[in-house]
């Protein structure tokens, strides 16, 4: 019984991290992970507890499958959250990485922020929210 019982949270991990987006948080590893596998570099900044937005953005687009495997082969995520909720609290270090990333690439505060950049770590766009399907919005961010 025990034995089933931890084959199915195995098999349930395994479905979930399949379909989880693949987000990095340090911007030097993100960095060089784009250029060595010569990708674009995503940079999300959001309010992942409070940001209405960034919220719609993340179940629309960054949760959705089709453009969790698109991005798997096409870009590296850098994820720089901004939760305001105690119990989502980031560690001080997380934290202070992620308002050197705003410092530099987030100078007015917006939310969301997508900052398109190329496998060099140059900035080649920069975008938000928009009420589009996932293709659209691959093709948005490809437009860059």
């Amino acid at each position: 019984m025990k034995q089933r019982f931890y084959l199915s949270l195995l098999f349930v991990g395994l479905i979930l991290s399949a379909r989880a987006q693949d987000w990095q948080t340090d911007y030097n590893k993100a960095k060089e992970m784009a250029l060595i596998e010569n990708r674009k570099l995503i940079l999300v900044f959001q309010g992942s507890d409070w940001c209405t937005p960034c919220m719609k953005l993340d179940k629309q687009i960054w949760s959705n499958a089709e453009f969790i495997r698109y991005a798997k082969d096409h870009y590296v995520m850098l994820l720089a959250d901004f939760p305001k909720r105690k119990g989502n609290e980031l560690s001080k270090e997380q934290k202070a990485k992620n308002n050197a990333l705003a410092e530099k690439y987030n100078k007015n505060g917006f939310f969301p922020l997508v900052v398109i950049m190329n496998s060099e770590g140059k900035v080649i766009g920069q975008t938000g929210y928009k009420n589009m399907t996932v293709d659209e919005y691959i093709d948005h961010l490809n437009a860059f």
